[in-house]
């Protein structure tokens, strides 16, 4: 299994995408200011993909005891929508860190749009927008830059920022995604794969049982309750992973390994070597880092679904060792 080490600017950098975010990004202005209307109807949003998981995750606890089916029907929308997010959504759109054949391409961005997590255009900014200013005024979500005392900073950095009033300039962060005819058509559908989300562990749930009331607890688990762990389990990320862990490799941020986190986070917690290395496929780079999303991306390169896969070569992980 040929795969293409990471080059060496990248391996030097905390800046993931230096080649996709154009150089006005990372030294002007990077966010604007929304008309308040605008704003309202954002924020009106955010609370809902805030509140109705949480609500649906009660509702399913509520409805009965977890069976078998509703294991299945969470478990196969979990690894659908999780992997939507870390492989398709961070890994492939937002740093580069492979090649794949298109309708792959097109597969990962409708996976991650059914994640409830905003349309892919600007998830992709955000996070660019992130690795552009981590953990320094301009990072949308760092817990050492917004909020106040340790608790406010914490929150803002796992939701809150959902609610700031300055959003992401979108063009000067994804330029090549918003030129890309099908992702674009993918972001402009996003009500209909949130709307996906939902139908479709309702329907797993009511062919797996026979019955209606398995759909709709199908719908209760894999729909609602599914979509409030992904969520939380991302925006863990965001928090967890920059203020407690393990710091193996130099960084300029407070990015941290969190191996508890690793599992449900689908390989995502090994956050320290992925600011390390951002352009790395492989965020599990040392002995017993279990990473699941590059064992995803490597059974895509054995199909030959993929290519050009950026992993680090020793003597980069060398550079970057913390030593002592």
């Amino acid at each position: 299994m040929n795969a293409i080490s990471i080059d060496d600017a990248a391996a030097q950098t905390d800046d993931a995408t230096a080649r996709a975010v154009p150089a006005s990004a990372r030294t002007g202005q990077a966010t604007k200011n929304l008309s308040p209307s605008t704003l309202r109807a954002e924020r009106t949003f955010a609370t809902l993909v805030v509140v109705v998981p949480f609500l649906g995750l009660i509702g399913a606890i509520a409805w009965r005891v977890l069976g078998l089916t509703d294991v299945a029907v969470f478990v196969l929308m979990y690894l659908l929508t999780g992997f939507g997010i870390t492989v398709g959504f961070h890994r492939l759109f937002t740093h580069q860190s492979f090649e794949c054949a298109r309708w792959v391409r097109v597969a990962f961005a409708v996976a991650g749009s059914m994640a409830l997590q905003g349309p892919v255009i600007r998830w992709v900014a955000d996070h660019r927008r992130h690795h552009a200013f981590s953990d320094r005024p301009g990072d949308p979500h760092s817990p050492h830059v917004g909020g106040r005392g340790a608790l406010g900073k914490m929150w803002h950095a796992h939701v809150g920022w959902f609610f700031d009033t300055e959003k992401t300039r979108i063009r000067r962060f994804v330029p090549d995604l918003v030129g890309d005819a099908q992702v674009a058509a993918v972001d402009r559908l996003y009500w209909l794969w949130a709307a996906l989300t939902l139908a479709l562990p309702f329907v797993l749930g009511a062919v797996l049982s026979g019955t209606w009331r398995g759909g709709l607890s199908g719908l209760l688990w894999g729909g609602f309750a599914r979509a409030f762990f992904v969520h939380h389990v991302t925006w863990s990320i965001n928090s967890i992973c920059h203020v407690f862990g393990r710091r193996p490799f130099k960084t300029r941020d407070r990015s941290s390994n969190v191996a508890w986190l690793a599992i449900p986070s689908l390989g995502e917690s090994w956050h320290n070597a992925h600011h390390a290395f951002p352009t790395s496929a492989v965020h599990g780079v040392r002995a017993g880092e279990l990473d699941p999303s590059a064992w995803l991306i490597a059974l895509l390169e054995r199909t030959g679904l993929a290519w050009d896969v950026k992993r680090p070569t020793a003597a980069q992980l060398a550079s970057r060792r913390v030593t002592g």
